[in-house]
């Protein structure tokens, strides 16, 4: 990783720091309300990890953790892993509310092995606006791929490249047709943004606004996971999001939401399962 790089991770923790005490007073994650840790799961997920009743689980880049205490309620040995130091701290205060055994670490991914002394893991769980803060997807993976046990698992459930094209969050002035925005595949210079508000309701960001992301085509995602040694046992593409992402979206039986029938049907996540 390069040192604009490294200059760049630096922006994005101090952003995060900065984003924390806006997303925990937000109705977004609505933490004021009784904590459901599995609204943030699509039903496949939980098909694909199977039982995770004691086993190691890590999560890695997990913000608030509001995901990474589900793990621990299906009875695993939880770890959340995150870049900031103010997200790590408020996602020991939720799990310590909830009652969760999780075990949080403030570190960058890419320190991950030294962070938690080589302890290795059975199942590691990333997305949902995860890969995108990350430089170099061929380093990562060979961390994942070290932080795994043998026959341990990955599953990444992400937002499709295709959503990251059409813009995962309404660009200002923006109407409900369905326009590429961005790039699909990566290969480019990070996209630099300066924003005063982030993807959830509320106030103004305040101190750092700087942030930088990187676009990854799914290519590029399973080229870096075969090239580490991991195989690819399962991909799914989904239709739906968690929130409605374009005003005209209507709520599924599963609660989540999903494009209406006049409209393409387009996958706007993903999940991935591999193995070491």
């Amino acid at each position: 990783m390069t040192d604009e790089h490294e200059r760049m991770m630096r922006a994005n923790q101090a952003n995060w720091d900065a984003r924390t005490p806006v997303h925990l007073a937000s109705r977004f994650y609505g933490l004021g309300e009784k904590l459901d840790p599995a609204r943030w799961f699509a039903a496949f997920e939980w098909e694909d990890l199977g039982d995770l009743a004691g086993l190691d689980v890590l999560h890695l880049q997990c913000h608030l953790g509001t995901e990474t205490i589900a793990f621990a309620e299906r009875g695993a040995r939880t770890v959340g892993l995150d870049i900031s130091e103010a997200s790590v701290a408020a996602a020991a205060g939720i799990a310590a509310r909830a009652g969760a055994d999780v075990t949080y670490v403030r570190a960058n991914v890419y320190d991950a092995v030294e962070a938690l002394d080589g302890r290795r893991f059975d199942v590691i769980y990333t997305g949902k606006g995860a890969l995108c803060y990350l430089p170099d997807l061929d380093r990562w993976a060979t961390v994942v791929a070290q932080l795994l046990c043998p026959g341990g698992r990955l599953y990444i459930a992400e937002f499709h490249p295709l959503l990251n094209a059409l813009g995962p969050k309404p660009a200002e002035g923006e109407g409900t047709e369905l326009l590429l925005r961005h790039d699909y595949l990566g290969g480019r210079d990070a996209v630099h943004r300066n924003a005063t508000y982030t993807y959830t309701d509320g106030p103004a960001v305040e101190g750092a606004t700087d942030s930088y992301e990187w676009m990854h085509g799914m290519d590029e995602v399973i080229n870096a996971l075969t090239t580490a040694g991991l195989g690819i046992r399962r991909l799914r593409e989904s239709d739906e999001l968690p929130w409605p992402r374009w005003p005209q979206m209507v709520r599924t039986p599963s609660g989540w939401w999903r494009l209406p029938e006049r409209e393409p049907r387009i996958p706007l996540l993903y999940g991935l399962l591999a193995s070491r």
